[in-house]
């Protein structure tokens, strides 16, 4: 089987190859999976290049997602030939990911392909989408409707927040898509369904203003520090705000006052280690809410020896959408 192998040297200089290898190589786990399809995430991003200390054992398979076929299981809820997708569970962290042609986890990481999506379409989605999902989701649980007002989402152009601006678009939500390359992805994001775009500066300065006036009733953001404090201070009475992510920083310079003055819920999604519940109810909330279309229109398909080139592009903010990587080539 071929992988994408990290390793890292006695000295602390990581290296990535493509490698030969066989099953026994393979961590323990009760289940094998053809991989057929993966992804490439932010998280991944930053572990291929080591920007960041994500991988916590060497060496390391990356790859936080991947789709494919089941050729040998321990576990009664699985069978050989079952579909199936993993997203998160600290895989390409603590165990070998899913840039492979191969992998070995636990049963209980794995969620059955609905019908609808393709392996190929799976991993398209990846941990992303699915997390876009889980956001919306936050904000109907909260009662948000598309009669409460637009949703702002940052990072708009990227791979969580192209799927939520699609999603939140085919609800009847009006969308104010945020971006840094709102002047090259402008006609992109209003395909998606984007009603309003705005320039990131425009979240991502530092404030001096715990509050602004309100301009949406809720939000999306993958970006954390300064972005999120500015997305939670214009938010309107009773709003909510679901954070997933940390790409500006994970501080949080700012004020209580919103949640407190206005009302408004900041909720926290943790896709990685997300109930199998919650992820079988986004799975299937994707299947009837993502447009296989637009989903289409997001994709970007490379092989596993583009990966490296990819990892850094994602890390530096220049991917659009969803990258598909094909493990066979």
């Amino acid at each position: 089987m071929r992988a994408l192998l990290l390793t890292k040297s006695d000295e602390g200089v990581v290296t990535h190859d493509i490698a030969d290898l066989s099953d026994d190589d393979l961590p323990e786990g009760d289940t094998t999976v053809a991989v057929e399809y993966s992804t490439i995430n932010y998280k991944d991003g930053l572990a291929i290049t080591n920007t960041s200390p994500i991988v916590r054992r060497w060496p390391m398979v990356p790859g936080v997602d991947f789709a494919g076929t089941v050729i040998s299981t321990e576990s009664e809820a699985l069978k050989v030939g079952d579909r199936v997708v993993l997203n998160g569970w600290d895989v390409g962290e603590k165990h070998w990911g899913g840039l492979a042609e191969r992998a070995r986890v636990d049963s209980s990481w794995l969620t059955p392909l609905p019908d609808e999506f393709s392996t190929y379409q799976a991993a398209a989605i990846g941990t992303a989408g699915y997390t876009a999902m889980l956001c919306v989701l936050a904000l109907e649980r909260h009662g948000l409707t598309p009669a409460d007002g637009p949703i702002v989402v940052s990072g708009a152009a990227g791979g969580v927040g192209s799927v939520a601006v699609s999603i939140l678009s085919k609800l009847g939500f009006e969308v104010i898509a945020s971006s840094g390359r709102i002047d090259s992805e402008g006609d992109y994001l209003t395909a998606l369904g984007a009603t309003t775009l705005i320039d990131r500066a425009e979240l991502s300065e530092p404030s001096s203003r715990p509050l602004a006036s309100g301009r949406w009733s809720g939000g999306i953001d993958v970006a954390g520090s300064h972005t999120l404090v500015n997305m939670l201070a214009a938010t309107n009475p009773g709003g909510c705000v679901a954070a997933c992510g940390l790409a500006q920083g994970m501080d949080f310079p700012g004020s209580v006052a919103p949640l407190i003055l206005r009302g408004i819920t900041l909720v926290g999604v943790d896709s990685v280690h997300e109930s199998t519940e919650r992820r079988s109810e986004a799975w299937q909330r994707l299947a009837t809410d993502l447009d296989p279309t637009v989903l289409d229109s997001m994709i970007t398909e490379v092989g596993l020896g583009d990966v490296a080139t990819v990892a850094a592009d994602i890390v530096d903010g220049k991917v659009r959408g969803r990258v598909v990587v094909d493990v066979a080539r």
